[in-house]
C-alpha cells in the first residue's frame, strides 16, 4: 500500500471518526444520517486500513460483516470493501471470493467474511482458524429483528481478543419510534454515536447530479428532503401515512393527470387479490388513488375480465414477483401484465418514499384502501417497532406500482419525483 492521504479517502466529517478509532477510544461506532453522506464508503474504507495496520502491528485480525438478509450482501457490503481496498490502493494486496464469499489479505491470510442473519444458524458457523474477529459491521442496522438479535451476534462473535471495533450503520426511518431510532438516541459510555449528511461530502465525490437532485427536493418537498438526504426521522408516531388528503377526486382531475401506474398483488384467501390504479403528479408531490379492484377467492381470468371492463388495459401492470403462472395468465387475457423488479434495498426505499409523499385518496373510489390506510399502523414485535413495508395490508398493496418508473416516464425519477424501482411494492 503507498502513501494515502486521508483527506482523499474519506470525507471531512469522518476525520474525528477516524482518529478515534485509531485511538481506541470506544468499542462501538454507531454510524448514521441521509442518503450520499458516505458512511458506509468510510466503513468499507476503515475495516481494511486497521487490518492492514494490525498486521504491521504483529496482529491478526478479521472482520465479518453482516445483512439481515444474505442475497443483499454481494451488490452492498461486498462491493464497498472491494471500493475501500481500491481507494486504498491496496488491490494488488487482497484476493477475494464469492463462494465463499470473502477477502484475504495475502500477505497474512486476514479474512474478512459476509454472513446474512436471516438464517439463525449462520452465525454460529462463523469461526475463523487464525486470529479473531475484531473488526464487526452491521449494514443497515434497521433491517434486523431488533437490538436483541444484534446484541447476540456479537456475543458470538467477539471473542478471543483484547479490542473491538464494531460498526453499525443505517439511514434513519421514517418514524421515530423505530428500534433503530431509539437505540442511537441513548447515550452509553462505549459508544460513539455519529450523524452526517451529503453537506460535508466534496462535491466532486457526488457529483453536481446529486447536489441538483437534493436542492430539487428541498425546494419541493422539504419533510421528504429533511428525511431522505438529512437523516431526519420526521415521522411523529406509528402512523404508517401521515401525509393523507382524504378527499374527493373528480372526474375533472383524473383527465388531466398522465403518469397513471397499475399494479397487481395476486392473493386468494384470507388476503384478497388486489389491483389497484394510481397517479403521480410530481410537481405536487402527490400520489392520487384513482380505482381499485379485487376481493377474496377472484381468479385470474375475472379479474382480468374486471380489469378490461374498466378500459385498464391502456397500461402496463407491474405485478407481484411470487405467481409468474398468474401473470401469463393475464398476457394470455390481453393484458399488459410485467412481473416487477426488485432489488435489494427497493422495497423499503419505496416505502419510506410514499412516507415522504402526499396520498390522496377518496373513500368513494377506493374504500378498502382508504379504510387499511387509515387504521394500519407499524406492526409491533414486543417493546421495538418494526416497518419493513412487507406487513403492509394486502388488500392496499397494489403490487409494484411504479416500477422503473424513473426509466420509462419522462419528469420521473431522482430528486423528488418517483424513485428507481417500485413506487407501490408497498403501496
Amino acid at each position: 500500500m503507498g502513501e494515502i492521504k486521508l483527506t482523499d479517502v474519506i470525507a471531512p466529517a469522518f476525520y474525528g471518526v477516524h482518529w478515534d478509532i485509531i485511538d481506541e477510544k470506544h468499542t462501538y461506532y454507531d454510524l448514521f444520517g441521509g442518503r450520499g453522506s458516505t458512511k458506509s464508503s468510510f466503513i468499507g474504507t476503515e475495516i481494511p486500513l486497521g487490518m492492514m495496520q494490525d498486521a504491521m502491528n504483529g496482529i491478526h485480525s478479521n472482520a465479518v460483516v453482516f445483512r439481515k438478509v444474505g442475497n443483499t450482501l454481494r451488490e452492498s457490503v461486498f462491493e464497498q470493501i472491494a471500493w475501500g481496498i481500491d481507494a486504498l490502493g491496496a488491490s494488488d494486496e487482497w484476493t477475494s471470493s464469492l463462494s465463499p464469499m470473502q477477502y484475504v489479505y495475502k500477505p497474512t491470510g486476514q479474512k474478512i467474511i459476509f454472513r446474512g442473519l436471516d438464517k439463525a444458524k449462520k452465525t454460529k458457523s462463523i469461526k475463523i482458524s487464525k486470529g479473531y474477529f475484531k473488526y464487526l459491521w452491521f449494514e443497515e442496522l434497521d433491517e434486523f429483528a431488533g437490538m436483541e438479535e444484534v446484541r447476540m451476534t456479537q456475543q458470538s462473535v467477539l471473542r478471543g481478543g483484547e479490542k473491538f471495533v464494531v460498526f453499525k450503520s443505517f439511514n434513519p426511518p421514517i418514524s421515530n419510534s423505530n428500534w433503530a431510532n431509539k437505540y442511537v438516541a441513548e447515550p452509553r459510555a462505549d459508544s460513539l454515536r455519529h450523524k452526517s449528511d451529503y453537506r460535508s461530502v466534496p462535491v466532486e465525490w457526488l457529483g453536481q447530479q446529486f447536489i441538483d437532485d437534493a436542492e430539487y427536493l428541498k425546494a419541493t418537498n422539504p419533510r421528504a428532503y429533511e428525511h431522505e438526504y438529512l437523516g431526519i426521522p420526521v415521522g411523529l408516531g406509528t402512523n404508517i401515512f401521515e401525509l393523507l388528503e382524504i378527499r374527493e377526486i373528480t372526474d375533472e382531475e383524473i383527465s388531466r393527470m398522465q403518469s397513471i401506474y397499475q399494479g397487481e398483488d395476486w392473493g386468494w384467501f384470507p388476503d384478497p387479490k388486489a389491483f389497484l390504479r394510481v397517479a403521480y403528479v410530481p410537481n405536487q408531490q402527490k400520489v392520487y388513488a384513482l380505482d381499485e379492484l379485487g376481493g377474496c377467492k377472484i381468479r385470474n381470468s375475472e379479474m382480468a375480465r374486471q380489469i378490461k371492463e374498466k378500459g385498464y388495459d391502456d397500461c402496463a401492470i407491474y405485478c407481484g414477483v411470487d405467481e409468474e403462472e398468474s401473470i401469463v395468465d393475464f398476457r394470455d387475457a390481453g393484458l399488459p401484465a410485467r412481473k416487477a423488479i426488485v432489488t435489494p434495498g427497493s422495497r423499503k426505499y419505496t416505502f419510506e418514499w410514499l412516507q415522504c409523499r402526499t396520498l390522496v385518496i377518496d373513500p368513494r373510489r377506493t374504500p378498502r384502501l382508504y379504510k387499511e390506510v387509515i387504521e394500519y399502523e407499524h406492526e409491533r414485535d414486543g417493546n421495538e417497532d418494526s416497518s419493513d413495508g412487507d406487513a403492509f395490508p394486502h388488500s392496499a398493496s397494489g403490487a409494484s406500482l411504479c416500477e422503473d418508473a424513473g426509466r420509462t416516464t419522462p419528469n420521473l425519477g431522482r430528486g423528488g419525483d418517483a424513485p428507481q424501482g417500485n413506487v407501490g411494492a408497498a403501496f
